[in-house]
């Protein structure tokens, strides 16, 4: 095959990938990490643009132009997006503290310092669990913590419970945080991993969750966490909608947040319904492999 027709092709197919990644078979995992890193698949525009003009064919040169389009719409307007900002009711900060961290102080002490209501942690190990609660007490008075999981707040927290997302041990918790503008309930929540070969794990969680959610009936609700499922996964649509995203509705720029010395995707969410967005970004965290996501959000 000529230069021509090959760029041709690995254009389309990048197209297609582009569009119809949702429909494309599950191959045993390996879906999930394309989807999870789909937006960075527009590195090969530049690529097959220079291929094709060297090759000097007009219509590959045609097929790659769609491809950049196509990318472009998918996700420049996120990065294009600027922040709204204003003032807020209530703002929420998550992170993923890690399971290997040797100084989880240092790592809640940095998100803490940007003034959070609410403080979602995952990754709580038994070695961590005292240095992270001895900092975190000094700014939340009020808390709840199961597992490798817990909530922190400025304000009471009321109906505190485990969240079970069927594994053998708890990985999610739910409170009603009482601000002073009336109840928000808050989900704090970590979901199974998601790798080539193991997503049953994280299917079957990010499945318990969506059913607690629809089966709750606050009418403001706050879930916040590391869904291990990225914007672009097909199975975030059990959550997105019916709740919203804080980031896409009101942050700047894509928002990754994994790995955290060079974010090329984003497990981390905090997602919303009952509420209006105001702003949200994403903060280094030392000594965690996970940036942390933070939102300001309006009580409506």
């Amino acid at each position: 095959m000529h230069r021509g027709p090959l760029i041709g092709v690995v254009a389309g197919l990048l197209t297609l990938v582009l569009v119809g990644h949702g429909m494309l078979p599950a191959l045993n995992g390996v879906t999930t990490v394309i989807e999870s890193f789909l937006p960075w698949l527009g590195l090969l525009v530049p690529v097959l643009l220079a291929a094709a003009i060297h090759a000097r064919s007009g219509a590959a040169l045609a097929i790659v132009a769609v491809s950049a389009l196509v990318w472009g719409v998918m996700f420049v307007p996120d990065m294009l997006r600027g922040e709204r900002g204003g003032p807020y009711d209530v703002r929420v900060a998550t992170v993923n503290v890690g399971a290997g961290n040797k100084d989880p102080r240092a790592t809640v002490r940095a998100v803490a310092q940007d003034k959070p209501d609410i403080l979602a942690v995952q990754e709580i190990t038994a070695a961590s669990r005292e240095p992270v609660h001895k900092v975190l007490e000094k700014r939340f008075p009020h808390h709840y913590s199961v597992g490798t999981v817990g909530l922190w707040s400025r304000w009471p927290l009321r109906q505190t419970q485990r969240v079970d997302l069927g594994l053998s041990w708890t990985r999610a918790v739910r409170a009603e945080v009482a601000t002073p503008k009336g109840p928000v309930t808050v989900y704090s929540v970590h979901l199974a991993s998601a790798r080539p070969g193991e997503t049953a794990d994280r299917d079957k969680t990010l499945t318990a969750a969506a059913r607690h959610v629809k089966a709750d009936k606050s009418a403001r609700l706050i879930l916040a966490g590391d869904l291990n499922t990225a914007t672009t996964d097909r199975r975030r649509a059990d959550l997105v909608p019916p709740l919203k995203d804080a980031q896409e509705e009101s942050g700047t720029g894509l928002g990754f947040t994994w790995p955290a010395a060079f974010p090329m995707t984003r497990p981390d969410h905090i997602l919303y319904r009952g509420l209006a967005p105001v702003s949200a970004k994403v903060i280094k965290a030392p000594n965690t492999d996970h940036r942390a996501p933070i939102a300001d959000l309006r009580l409506t």
